[in-house]
């Protein structure tokens, strides 16, 4: 069964210089050969601005790392297929796989809207508005005081919905996400679990979940340990968990995955980077009928996919 995942941090460790090859490096989770061996057909690139760099080298730092993107994930393999419009996920051959681009967080563009407007033109397709930090759009999780949206950060929002791109909900604040998610019309959480199932600030609440459901939003279950549960061994079956409680609240046609691989340092047994996919396809199959699994592993996302401009 093919795979869509929202949300990982290669195009980080290749900057870094923590890996040289995406062909099939053994320091990355995703790679070309990992993508290929999971059934990996579409994967979503973050660009992630770590935040100690100086603010006047961060949009540089975004664009070197988009630039790896280029030279060294599309440029290196023709059957990897950048995507610029949303059509084009619906198009892929079954031969190829999917590369899209999302940026982590608005300090890459400061309160510069023009910067904003070129990651849209480099085909970013999905913006979050913040870390764990604060910006100068809004709280993240990690902010201790807690605010919301500010002016700017409306501002951005409404950008995404003028230029069908996703809004993404993950690391935000609790004020923040209630702010942003009023004037989203794509929402998205790319990476987050059920805070009912485990109490982690990164995790959505049953009122968070709900309304991104009620707006017609996805949210990309998370392979990052610490969101999972509290045991230094995390077991496929204690994601499950949290995708069993998000289905009960009415949320089986709004799951996806997106794993976090290569911006995490610990991993669920038997799912230690992409070429494990299909093992956790084979487990969910234990517990989901097979229409629902398959609207986990990509249908979802491609009934809720944006019309192109």
């Amino acid at each position: 069964m093919k795979v869509f995942d929202l949300h990982c941090d290669a195009l980080l460790k290749l900057y870094n210089g923590h890996a040289v090859d995406f062909t099939s490096d053994e320091a990355l989770d995703v790679t070309k050969t990992n993508l290929s061996d999971g059934h990996v057909a579409l994967q979503v690139f973050a660009i992630f601005v770590d935040p100690y760099i100086p603010s006047d080298e961060k949009y540089r730092t975004a664009l070197q790392q988009i630039d790896y993107f280029h030279s060294e994930v599309v440029g290196k393999h023709e059957t990897i297929k950048k995507i610029t419009k949303w059509k084009d996920i619906k198009s892929l051959a079954p031969t190829e796989i999917g590369a899209m681009l999302s940026l982590e967080g608005a300090d890459a563009f400061g309160n510069d809207l023009m910067k904003l407007r070129t990651f849209y033109e480099l085909g970013v397709k999905s913006i979050g508005l913040t870390w764990n930090n604060a910006n100068l759009c809004a709280d993240g999780c990690g902010e201790p005081r807690g605010a919301g949206l500010t002016q700017l950060g409306a501002e951005v929002v409404k950008l995404n919905n003028q230029n069908k791109v996703w809004t993404d909900l993950s690391h935000l604040s609790i004020r923040s996400f209630w702010d942003t998610v009023a004037l989203a019309d794509y929402p998205i959480a790319t990476h987050s679990n059920s805070y009912t199932v485990y109490p982690h600030r990164r995790n959505l609440n049953d009122k968070q979940a709900e309304e991104i459901f009620r707006k017609n939003g996805l949210i990309g279950m998370v392979f990052n340990p610490p969101f999972v549960r509290s045991n230094d061994s995390v077991q496929m079956t204690d994601l499950i968990r949290h995708i069993d409680h998000f289905c009960s609240i009415g949320g089986v046609d709004h799951l996806a995955f997106g794993s976090d691989f290569d911006g995490i340092s610990t991993y669920i047994h038997g799912l230690e980077h992409a070429g494990k996919y299909q093992a956790f396809i084979n487990e969910l199959l234990n517990y989901f009928t097979e229409k629902e699994v398959r609207g986990f592993a990509y249908q979802n996302m491609l009934n809720h996919l944006p019309e192109d401009k």
